[in-house]
């Protein structure tokens, strides 16, 4: 894995240029680079195993394994996870319709066997932790472009790759209320639109969250990312970070689209 202190050099570099809210306007080109990453193959009928690495600040870590399912429902996208280790979260399960059209709110749901029930995730929850990770619910869907303005900075190369590195920023506040953050820098890849790094900066003094891939690879014609991590800081001191591997991937599985519901989130694995 490559060095967080080298991710953290490289985004200091994105911040050079002061932002003035109040000059942002929203460009085409950058929204298209946008709808391009929104709409790019990510495989379907996707069944994976993941390890989640949740790690304070102190260093301690704690591991947990998920088994994940996706499918593609016409434009829209369903996906299903249930952990499995360890024993304390072991069935929790989170399901997710993440809609293509721009307007209507994706559906999330998590089940909790310690309360025995599926609670729906509120919009206002959106910018809320997931499971305890840096990770949030609004990170588990598509975000809406039309709830963002886009701007283009310009292309930059990373690890000899070339990327567009693209600004964007909530139309109003009840959208930096609904995500958490009042601006995002983040890199595209241009060979395959994965976003390779990106900084969220959260709606509280000092607060931000780094975004950086460390491995992806060519899966059945997908390109794939394989290790990911978010790292929350607090005026540059790490608060918290956790990784995301996938251990096992495999597209074009035969899945019963009755896996993609409630019901089923309540029968574990």
């Amino acid at each position: 894995m490559k060095s967080v202190m080298v991710f953290f050099a490289f985004l200091a570099l994105l911040f050079v240029l002061p932002f003035n809210a109040a000059a942002f306007e929203d460009e085409p080109e950058a929204r298209q680079i946008m709808q391009s990453v929104r709409d790019r193959d990510n495989g379907d009928n996707a069944v994976m195993e993941q390890e989640m690495i949740l790690i304070d600040k102190r260093g301690n870590q704690r591991v947990r394994k998920i088994k994940s399912f996706l499918k593609e429902f016409g434009d829209d996208t369903y996906s299903i996870l249930f952990f499995v280790e360890p024993a304390d979260v072991r069935n929790t399960a989170f399901l997710t319709y993440d809609y293509m059209d721009s307007g209507k709110e994706d559906d999330q749901w998590l089940y909790l066997p310690a309360l025995n029930r599926v609670r729906r995730i509120a919009k206002a929850d959106k910018s809320g932790s997931f499971m305890g990770s840096d990770f949030t619910y609004g990170d588990m869907t598509r975000a809406d472009l039309d709830k963002f303005k886009y701007r283009l900075l310009r292309e930059i190369e990373i690890e000899g790759k070339k990327h567009w590195l693209v600004e964007s920023m909530p139309v109003d506040d009840e959208v930096v209320k609904e995500y958490g953050y009042t601006l995002v820098q983040a890199a595209v890849r241009q060979e395959d639109l994965i976003i390779t790094r990106a900084r969220f900066e959260l709606d509280k003094a000092g607060m931000a969250r780094y975004f950086m891939v460390h491995k992806t690879e060519v899966i059945q014609g997908i390109p794939t990312v394989l290790e990911s991590s978010m790292t929350t800081k607090r005026n540059d001191a790490t608060q918290h970070q956790t990784l995301l591997r996938q251990t096992s991937i495999q597209y074009d599985q035969d899945l019963p689209d009755e896996l993609f519901t409630t019901t089923r989130m309540e029968r574990g694995l």
